[in-house]
């Protein structure tokens, strides 16, 4: 079984995760966009007995307009996300790739809100699919 270590960029905060992500995705949300300073995010999700915490984080809840909560855990120290959950998802913890100690994955499942994606940014891949 694979295991994969996830850290905040001073290292307090750490994820354990076992095994292989159940699904891959970009989002292009305006959200997205705030939380990670870039034109998308990248994320994987694990389920939540396959991810082991450890370190203090604090908390930070957004209500989406849909009315669905999403929780962010992040470094009290340096402002690193190490993982979030909630949303669609809520049995399922995300990890943002950039977390990941080695965030290299061959590929993603999904693009989402592509009608916020800035158009020099192109997403490939034969089984990726791109949603509005």
């Amino acid at each position: 079984m694979t295991t994969r270590t996830a850290s905040c960029r001073c290292g307090q905060l750490t994820a354990t995760i076992e095994g292989e992500p159940v699904r891959i995705s970009v989002c292009h949300c305006l959200a997205c966009q705030k939380r990670t300073g870039s034109a998308f995010s990248a994320q994987a999700r694990w389920p939540i007995e396959c991810v082991e915490v450890d370190g203090r984080s604090k908390l930070w809840v957004r209500t989406a307009d849909s009315g669905q909560t999403t929780t962010y855990n992040f470094c009290p120290d340096c402002g690193s996300t190490v993982h979030y959950g909630g949303g669609n998802y809520p049995e399922l913890i995300a990890i943002p790739l950039g977390a990941l100690d080695d965030p290299y994955v061959s590929g993603i499942d999904y693009s989402v809100w592509e009608r916020r994606k800035h158009d020099w940014v192109e997403i490939v891949g034969d089984d990726v699919q791109h949603l509005d």
